[in-house]
């Protein structure tokens, strides 16, 4: 079972920037399109951006878009996300998984934007 890891995480000010990082032990990593979610206090899990397993195609929530990035490294069995201008209505735990949601849920990390 492919099992990630998701850092990068923190306290910042609104306005503020962060960047994930989504870490993975599987050598089929590249196989798949990879999606990063979010969940917030009391509310559902929500897609927030995906990339194609190229990385040449890219999707984002209508709450996220122009201010987040993802990117991948099929080398490094990684894939990022670069959030910007970061809004208070951002905070939340952030996991990565397939978009379809196939591998091992990780732990997630923790982003909390102040106003």
């Amino acid at each position: 079972q492919v099992r990630v890891a998701e850092s990068g995480g923190g306290l910042v000010q609104a306005g503020g920037s962060l960047k994930l990082a989504c870490a993975t032990s599987g050598r089929i990593f590249s196989a798949y399109f990879i999606s990063w979610f979010r969940q917030a206090p009391g509310k559902e899990r929500e897609l927030v951006a995906t990339i194609s397993d190229s990385g040449g195609t890219t999707n984002y929530a209508d709450s996220v878009k122009g201010r987040f990035t993802i990117s991948r490294d099929n080398v490094k069995n990684t894939v990022y996300l670069q959030m910007n201008n970061l809004k208070p209505e951002d905070t939340a735990v952030y996991y990565c998984n397939t978009r379809t949601m196939s591998f091992s849920w990780g732990q997630g990390t923790q982003v909390t934007v102040s106003s």
